[in-house]
């Protein structure tokens, strides 16, 4: 970098004040949590995350020097954001894991969800009480992914890791242009921000406390 286009002492000298700004409002959102879910957990989390990088950067490029700290993201997982400043439109990429832990509950709810249906035949009650297939067809035609991930245990379905990817677009694609095909073109370099929920996370809150917030979230 160029003398002209270094960033000057005051710059730097504001942006860790900007650290130190978001690290207060960081504990107090976590002081003030309601729950593993809270939104200005998130929130101060990502702007902790953007202050820190912001000193980093400007830290390095006046004194060639770096911080302790680990930005989520920037560790080559994804590239840097591309897409737009103000995006239009919105995709949501969600994954969820879960291992079938007791069949033959997940037949019995199955069955009683088709036994419920006026439009269904004897054969087809039949065959969804004893076809884990035709089981977790049912319910999941039945029910929302949302409500599955918060009954999953009535269900007969265990747990396992899921992430969710919040895309941005300039415009809406048009109908049915991606339905073939849904996963199959994700820019990372258009991904805002990213939400990720892991028993390894738990394993690691043993070996070494860490925020929270850092566990589902990266930018």
């Amino acid at each position: 970098m160029s003398d002209a286009a270094q960033p000057t002492a005051a710059e730097v000298r504001a942006a860790a004040e900007a650290v130190k700004t978001a690290l207060d409002r960081h504990l107090a959102a976590v002081e003030r949590r309601t729950g593993d879910d809270d939104t200005a957990v998130f929130e101060a989390f990502n702007a902790l995350a953007s202050a820190a990088e912001a000193y980093d950067e400007l830290l390095y490029d006046r004194y060639d020097e770096v911080t302790p700290f680990e930005i989520p993201g920037a560790d080559g997982n994804l590239p840097p954001y591309a897409g737009p400043d103000e995006p239009h439109a919105l995709s949501l990429l969600i994954r969820r894991d879960y291992a079938v832990a007791e069949p033959q509950r997940l037949l019995a709810q199955a069955r009683r969800v088709a036994e419920l249906d006026d439009d269904a035949d004897t054969r087809a009650v039949a065959k969804a009480g004893v076809s884990p297939l035709a089981a977790l067809g049912v319910l999941f035609g039945e029910y929302e992914p949302d409500e599955i991930a918060s009954r999953h245990k009535e269900f007969g379905l265990e747990e396992g890791d899921s992430t969710l990817w919040v895309t941005a677009a300039e415009e809406l694609p048009e109908p049915g242009e991606w339905l073939a095909a849904p996963f199959d073109h994700v820019d990372p370099e258009r991904i805002v921000c990213r939400f990720d929920v892991s028993s390894v996370f738990d394993e690691e809150d043993e070996e070494e406390p860490v925020d929270a917030g850092a566990r589902g979230a990266d930018v």
